[in-house]
């Protein structure tokens, strides 16, 4: 049974405790948004990485390869650390706190003195998170008689333009940042992530929005949630 699941933004233990109400023999689909904002995104990462799962691109993956270089480099060249930037403002100091990468002075991130080994690890991590796909089509699988597929955001708008290179820009673009929901005559069921929705996953007749607000500290979020492809169920946890 395929099972995607949404958002975790760092939330380690809360995907541990989704992971144990799921069968034993599940396999896992992220749609990105692994790090950022929770504590332990090092912890997720690992966890994703060390059991073989699935994920696509999201666009926090991408704040973190972009702005993580700019880190690395500030390390390797003994350059000063940036006191500022907008991955930091959208949860990068957690995940730079989760990889021991940095500390805190004052609420600003200060550089830490052993810093070799949790250097190595972050620099693969990025380099792996550059890796990851923009969608994944999984085969064989179709709802409503469409085929499935998994993205970070949604992306029946520009699914035709996949292939094109001239257009890959503006793919990359919508995979990762769209909210708009996919219309009702798209060619795919998308399952996928991004804009936070309350009470559970959003299920509609050609797509699923399976991110319910792990990290959002308001009524009606707080949860993690997984939607399994071949019989609709939907299992969440909430926050822990």
């Amino acid at each position: 049974m395929n099972y995607v699941i949404g958002d975790v933004h760092g939330n380690y233990d809360t995907l541990l405790a989704l992971v144990k109400k799921l069968p034993s023999d599940a396999k896992l689909i992220f749609v990105g948004d692994l790090i950022d904002r929770g504590d332990k995104s090092a912890e997720v990462i690992r966890f994703v990485r060390e059991n073989g799962c699935q994920s696509v691109m999201g666009n926090h993956e991408e704040l973190t390869f972009t702005f993580g270089y700019l880190v690395v480099s500030s390390y390797e060249n003994a350059t000063p650390l940036a006191l500022h930037n907008f991955w930091y403002s959208n949860g990068g100091i957690e995940t730079l706190l989760s990889y021991g990468l940095i500390e805190l002075a004052d609420g600003k991130p200060q550089k830490v003195k052993d810093y070799e080994n949790a250097l190595q690890r972050f620099k693969d991590d990025i380099r792996w998170m550059e890796t990851l796909p923009l969608y994944i089509e999984l085969e064989g699988k179709y709802i409503a008689e469409k085929p499935v597929v998994v993205s970070h955001a949604p992306i029946d708008s520009v699914w035709d333009l996949r292939n094109v290179e001239s257009m890959y820009d503006t793919f990359h673009k919508t995979a990762t940042t769209n909210r708009k929901n996919p219309s009702k005559d798209a060619k795919i069921f998308n399952i996928f992530g991004h804009t936070p929705v309350e009470f559970g996953p959003e299920v509609e007749e050609n797509y699923v929005n399976v991110d319910t607000g792990c990290y959002v500290h308001k009524h009606g979020y707080g949860q993690l949630s997984a939607y399994c492809v071949e019989n609709g169920e939907i299992i969440r946890v909430h926050r822990i």
